[in-house]
């Protein structure tokens, strides 16, 4: 880490990739469990929680994400 800085390019990139790699696989299959476990709601119900599912599992990991899609802000132009 570099001070306030917060993780480098490469370590969010690479934290990026391990959580939709395996975080994001494990989470589904604990959402999809979760909801099996409860009394089926009805579609519209079911539909409205999966959306805030599927939205709500990347706000904790927002700052990992931000520009890791983007050219390194270190590299050097070539």
């Amino acid at each position: 880490m570099a001070g306030s800085k917060g993780l480098s390019y490469k370590a969010r990139r690479r934290w990026a990739l391990v959580i939709l790699l395996v975080g994001m696989p494990v989470y589904i299959v604990a959402a999809v469990t979760v909801m099996n476990w409860l009394d089926r709601p009805p579609l519209w119900l079911e539909l409205l929680v999966y959306v805030a599912l599927g939205v709500a599992w990347v706000l904790p990991f927002k700052f990992v994400f931000r520009g890791v899609g983007q050219a390194e802000p270190d590299a050097e132009d070539q």
